[in-house]
């Protein structure tokens, strides 16, 4: 296989295929140019991971490979013997009784990095219980401060936990795994939790708490909604715009946006002015639609921007001009990120079909045709 363009080229990955985290990191080390083998189950089953043209599957080949049986975890490690990084999602002990943990894989390629994805954990008295991105920001402390006052947290969808804290995180991890190796000459197992990176992600909110600049409750303070410069608002056509004018010139800018007095208008510092304020620009900025609020704006510091929703967002000129969103298989999609002057990313392939590389890769790990014929008659192989 021809290597890919990006600054990963020629890094060789395998990857467990599981749910949502732990493909995320294989897809950012895929886009930014790995080479990444994704193991999938021999036959179908009631396998409910991904779906046809799933964005978390692009960029890579796809091999149908039985785990449950010695010749299928043979050719797993076999995979893994030329491999630079191993990607699993399991729950802890999980990978160790299919015959291919860290122990079994170090045996035989110690220079490999093992990356583990799970919402708690290898170890504590959560790991082995189940969960998702919910529950693992929840008891992080990332959940609680979401939302309105008054009201109960807001589910931001699953980005804190799954993406954010879950699959960047563990993606991070392999590439800091891997630059050690460079002067140990040794992989290691990157144990990447979801709790943990959630944590991490508060790590300013922690410092905020501490120094008593975040003293309210949930959506009382100044980035969670509770300032009235800084959070959205429903324009006259029903959609929202953004406002972020936290620092004082833009806070002046926003006023001469929004048509209001300056004289007449409170403070936007002062805490016990919000309710009044918030009152103000909310009528203010129903006054006109998000159109034309966003192109009052434009060519200001006034930190107002449309509120757009995903199909939107690829039809923005910004986004447009910057190619943000990329055209994968008939799908508009997010553009691998970030970018590069020397070793830019090309435009991730689409998904394969489940399986749809096993003879192609098979005969690369030296697996003749008749071996490969005899693999699949005995179920081993897709």
């Amino acid at each position: 296989m021809a290597k890919k363009a990006g600054p990963l080229s020629g890094l060789k990955v395998v990857e467990l295929a599981g749910l949502a985290p732990a493909p995320f990191a294989c897809t950012i080390l895929a886009d930014l140019g790995a080479e990444v083998v994704r193991i999938d189950r021999a036959t179908p089953g009631n396998d409910v991971i991904g779906f046809p043209n799933d964005p978390l599957a692009r960029g890579r080949r796809s091999i149908g490979i039985n785990t449950k049986t010695p010749e299928g975890v043979e050719l797993v490690l076999k995979l893994a013997d030329d491999a630079d990084v191993l990607i699993e999602g399991f729950r802890p002990g999980v990978a160790e009784r299919m015959g291919i943990g860290p122990e079994q894989v170090h045996a035989r390629n110690p220079r490999l990095v093992y990356g583990r994805m799970t919402g708690y954990g290898q170890d504590g008295p959560l790991a082995t219980v189940a969960g998702h991105d919910i529950n693992y920001i929840g008891i992080s402390g990332a959940l609680e401060p979401i939302g309105h006052a008054g009201q109960r947290p807001v589910v931001p969808l699953n980005l804190v936990g799954d993406f954010g804290g879950g699959g960047l995180l563990l993606a991070m991890g392999v590439l800091a795994a891997l630059f050690e190796r460079q002067t140990s000459g040794k992989g290691q197992v990157v144990d990447a939790s979801m709790v943990d990176g959630a944590a991490l992600l508060t790590t300013s909110l922690h410092g905020l708490l501490d120094s008593g600049l975040w003293s309210g409750g949930r959506g009382e303070n100044m980035l969670d909604g509770g300032a009235p410069f800084y959070d959205t608002y429903e324009t006259a056509d029903g959609k929202y715009v953004a406002i972020g004018a936290i620092e004082m010139r833009f806070w002046g800018d926003l006023v001469k946006v929004l048509g209001l007095d300056p004289e007449e208008t409170p403070v936007h510092v002062d805490k016990n002015e919000w309710p009044k304020l918030r009152k103000i620009v909310a009528e203010a900025v129903a006054k006109h639609t998000r159109d034309e609020l966003v192109a009052k704006a434009e060519g200001t510091d006034a930190c107002l921007t449309a509120v757009l929703s995903p199909k939107e967002a690829p039809s923005h000129p910004h986004n447009v001009a910057r190619k943000t969103f990329v055209d994968v298989g008939g799908m508009l999609q997010p553009a691998p990120a970030p970018r590069f002057d020397r070793t830019p990313a090309e435009t991730p392939e689409p998904p394969r079909p489940k399986g749809g590389d096993t003879a192609e890769v098979l005969a690369e790990l030296g697996v003749d045709a008749d071996g490969i014929e005899r693999l699949r008659a005995a179920g081993t192989i897709a």
